[in-house]
């Protein structure tokens, strides 16, 4: 296993920046929706094209859906607080849920008013040509809103912002509806709008139900993919001090990551290095994989298999008072205990004239011998002075 020793520093957040770009791109769908709703209701009322004036009002609904993302992305950029530790990401995850319920219920209703039509194609009206202009000037805008915002929420990893602009290539789709019902309906198949209609329909609430569908999956904190999993894991393992991985688990929140991690390290060393081992472990993963948002990082010795089957085992309180009594042993007495499967090892640091001092030396192991014998749980029982500050 190869091993980098030094740490590698964590990217800085970015949330105000990204949140002021998506609130501009927003701002470019909300204008764009509002002409375009106001001129199909319009052209539709003027031209007899009850297709096109339903078809604004589902650009109406776009309207909706922007002022929900522009809300969602301001509360989502706000940091974290004592109620939301981890950040208001959710708000756009709610914003994704909502807006694939939005979508769902739109294309039911395509589907409805399809069959609608479909049985009364002798009651529908006589369409005026410019109302097939105007639909396929509605087409050539909202496909080039899907790709404007599409590219702006792929930049900014941003499933709120792919959910607003999927919602803008269902209006894409449902204006080519609408030109091909009315050009059908220009040269006399009439039946051509509402079966069309009823096709992309099902189109539309397919997507909103993805979309719903993945927003929930967040919300029920599922994991990321396995193969996304699997990079983490090596990462954690070619980090120095690191000998395993015993879990790692993921949850998304918006566009970042959530990762919680026990790894394995050597059972004797100190607290303080264990810890470095952690915070190395936390800069790795947040330095090479820049959706990471934060990392907890449980330590675990590479006993805690074996002492997870042992009895339960004292802690340091008993231990210290064993010790004591046992050596005959007052004062300071610093204890270092290592938990090593079903046995404790221990290591004392006594002033340096007890152990210089023969008969004293010979009496301690006399004692340790016995604290052994009267006290199973004890493995082995070192004996160490300091002679340097």
């Amino acid at each position: 296993m190869s091993v980098d020793p030094s740490p590698i520093p964590a990217e800085p957040p970015l949330e105000g920046a990204r949140a002021r770009e998506a609130q501009r791109a927003t701002w470019v769908s909300v204008g764009t929706n509002l002409v375009l709703t106001v001129l199909q209701i319009v052209v539709g009322l003027l031209a007899h094209a009850q297709s096109l004036v339903a078809d604004g009002m589902h650009t109406l609904s776009d309207l909706l859906g922007d002022f929900l993302v522009m809300y969602a992305s301001r509360h989502g950029a706000v940091p974290a607080d004592e109620r939301h530790p981890y950040g208001h990401g959710r708000y756009e995850t709610a914003a994704s849920m909502v807006l694939g319920l939005v979508l769902a219920g739109v294309g039911a209703g395509f589907l409805v008013t399809a069959a609608g039509r479909l049985q009364t194609l002798d009651a529908l009206p006589e369409i005026h040509p410019m109302a097939l202009w105007m639909s396929l000037l509605t087409l050539a805008a909202k496909e080039g809103l899907f790709r404007f915002m599409m590219a702006v929420a792929e930049r900014l990893r941003s499933p709120m912002l792919v959910a607003n602009a999927w919602h803008a290539r269902a209006d894409a789709a449902s204006s080519l509806v609408v030109a091909v019902g009315i050009g059908g309906s220009l040269l006399g198949y009439r039946f051509l709008e509402p079966l069309a209609a009823a096709l992309v329909g099902f189109m539309i609430l397919r997507m909103g139900l993805m979309l719903a569908y993945e927003a929930l999956g967040e919300l029920i904190d599922t994991g990321i993919p396995p193969e996304e999993a699997g990079a983490m894991r090596e990462t954690v393992l070619h980090t120095s001090g690191v000998l395993g991985v015993h879990e790692l688990r993921t949850r998304r929140m918006a566009h970042r990551i959530l990762v919680d991690v026990h790894v394995r390290v050597p059972a004797r060393i100190s607290v303080s290095e264990g810890h470095r081992v952690a915070e190395l472990v936390r800069q790795r993963l947040c330095a090479a994989h820049a959706d990471v948002l934060d990392v907890l990082v449980h330590v675990d010795s590479d006993e805690d298999e074996r002492s997870a089957q042992a009895p339960a085992l004292p802690d340091r309180t008993q231990l210290e008072q064993e010790l004591r009594l046992a050596l005959g042993l007052s004062g300071p007495m610093p204890v270092v205990l290592h938990y090593l499967g079903d046995r404790v090892d221990a290591e004392l640091i006594l002033p340096p004239e007890v152990l210089f001092d023969p008969v004293e030396k010979a009496r301690l192991l006399e004692r340790v011998r016995t604290l052994k014998g009267l006290h199973p749980h004890f493995g082995e029982v070192a004996l160490g002075c300091r002679i340097a500050p």
